[in-house]
């Protein structure tokens, strides 16, 4: 499926082969010349990193350019359907009318809960059981954060022409950067303050970017990473 972005951002990603070889470069390793090079114990520990910080990343907030719409049929007289949204519900809606979430899924199974309400448990939605027929509509952010070069989504970065889901110009700067950081892990490193600066510059930019609105004021922190 593809994604329903409700702001378009244009991207021009570098490529999961660009970025190990720019992580080589900023660390003053040798590049390679193809992914099938990259055998060596400091390539697949940059290789895991980038992994673990594209991930961190996007699951961190409620970024815009994770948004993704899913619809799915409730049959009537039927309360439970099994979840199609791969991520974090954060809207659910039949019949243009938003239902609220709330925890207490016990209700549901005596029929007890509030109007236009809906709970999970497990990989169930609980929702009222209707008359008839209805579609459901569920807004969420996925935590598939790569993009394939045939236009699939997933989780982890795997092959050449992977892409991360953050979108340009931040996601060299926090993938490459950070990557850095935390493979040399040392305040003291002589590049490990500039390494931090471009990071959280990139953070800050990427927040400021996908703010929704004038009145909502992101919660930016600094930190020397991990």
């Amino acid at each position: 499926m593809q994604p329903d972005f409700y702001t378009k951002i244009e991207r021009l990603i570098m490529n999961y082969f660009e970025l190990i070889n720019k992580c080589l470069t900023e660390l003053n390793y040798k590049n390679v010349n193809v992914f099938s090079e990259l055998i060596k114990n400091e390539h697949t520990k940059i290789k895991n990193i980038l992994n673990t910080l594209n991930a961190e990343i996007c699951l961190s907030e409620n970024w815009p350019f994770l948004i993704k719409k899913v619809e799915t049929l409730l049959p009537r007289c039927q309360g439970t359907l099994e979840n199609p949204a791969d991520g974090r519900i954060f809207a659910l809606k039949i019949d243009g009318k938003t239902y609220k979430y709330i925890p207490d899924f016990e209700c549901f199974f005596t029929n007890s809960q509030s109007p236009e309400t809906y709970s999970t448990i497990n990989n169930t939605i609980l929702l009222p059981q209707f008359e008839k027929d209805k579609i459901v509509e569920i807004h969420y952010y996925s935590k598939d954060c790569v993009k394939s070069a045939d236009g699939n989504f997933k989780t982890y970065l795997e092959y050449t022409d992977d892409e991360t889901v953050i979108p340009m110009p931040y996601a060299e700067p926090l993938l490459v950067y950070g990557s850095c950081m935390r493979l040399k892990g040392n305040p003291q490193h002589i590049r490990f303050n500039f390494w931090l600066s471009m990071y959280n510059s990139a953070l800050a930019n990427l927040r400021a970017h996908c703010i929704p609105s004038v009145d909502y004021i992101p919660e930016i922190k600094m930190d020397r990473g991990r």
